[in-house]
Parts: structure tokens; sequence; C-alpha cells
């Protein structure tokens, strides 16, 4: 199989990664204004950022309820997480409680404010998905979502490189 990229015509400014970043920075942005906007979540003052945290508390049994496992799953360092976290239980949408099983780890969970709340935060973040995908077929998305899926899987299959 050959390589996508040639060194002759690579301009990264145009390419997947540069997109990509690109899409995630323009979605965000519209998801923090429109956050913002709802008359409902506005006195919040939520971010698209902790929205993800949000989401991923409220994503059911077997997902992420540590620090760490939020850190692992959305990128983040163990300090913008545990700013981020605090905020997020400052305005009660969140409570941190100690395992039962090792003291030393706090599991995250939604209040019920956090669960009253979050099916609005998801409308609006469903809202500005399709927004981004308007002239996109079904199809189109779900083919879109099966390609990014199996860059992803591919990231899991890169070896681990020296730092130069």
């Amino acid at each position: 199989m050959s390589d996508i990229y040639e060194s002759a015509t690579y301009q990264p400014g145009r390419s997947i990664g540069a997109l990509l970043s690109r899409v995630k920075v323009e979605m965000l942005s519209a998801l923090d204004r429109e956050l913002a906007q709802d008359k409902r979540l506005a006195p919040l003052e939520m971010s698209a950022a902790q929205w993800i945290i949000v989401a991923n508390l409220a994503s059911g049994p077997g997902e992420p309820k540590s620090a760490a496992d939020l850190c692992k799953v959305i990128s983040y360092d163990a300090g913008a997480m545990t700013r981020m976290l605090d905020r997020l239980e400052a305005k009660g949408l969140i409570r941190r409680t100690r395992s039962s099983q090792d003291r030393r780890l706090l599991k995250l969970e939604l209040t019920e404010e956090g669960r009253a709340a979050y099916p609005r935060m998801r409308e609006i973040a469903m809202s500005v998905a399709n927004r981004f995908l308007r002239g996109f077929t079904k199809s189109e998305a779900r083919q879109l979502e099966g390609f990014l899926n199996r860059m992803v899987e591919n990231a899991q299959e890169l070896p681990a490189r020296a730092s130069a």
C-alpha cells in the first residue's frame, strides 16, 4: 500500500491533521457560543470542554469515572483536568466521592443538577454537529465516522517513538 502524502506535494496546512484540527476548533467554538446563548444553560457558564467531561460522565456504566480515566479518554493533562473538575463541582454539576474499594481513588459522577442539565447540553451539541454536517447524507456521515474511527484505530497501532 502506498503512502497518501508524498514529500514533493505535501502541504501541511491542507493535510488531514490540519483539517481535523481546524474542524475541532470550529466545532468547540460553535458549541461554546451555543451553550452561552442558551437561556437555561447560560447561568452555568458551560464551555465545550466542560460539556465533554459531562458527556463522558453521563455515558453510563463502564465509561470513565475517575479523573485519570477521563484524562486518557480526552487527552487532558492532570492539572487541567483538576481545574475543570473543580469548576464543574463548584457549579453543582458533578461530585467527587471516595471509592469504597480504594480510598485514594476519587470517583466522579453527575449530580442531580448535572443529570438534569445533560439532555439540553446534548441537544445543543447534536445541533452543532448537525450544522457541521449540513449537505452530507446520513450515509456519508456514517462513512466519515467510520473513516475517523479507522484513523483512531491506526493511531493505536503506531509504535512509540523515542524523543529526539
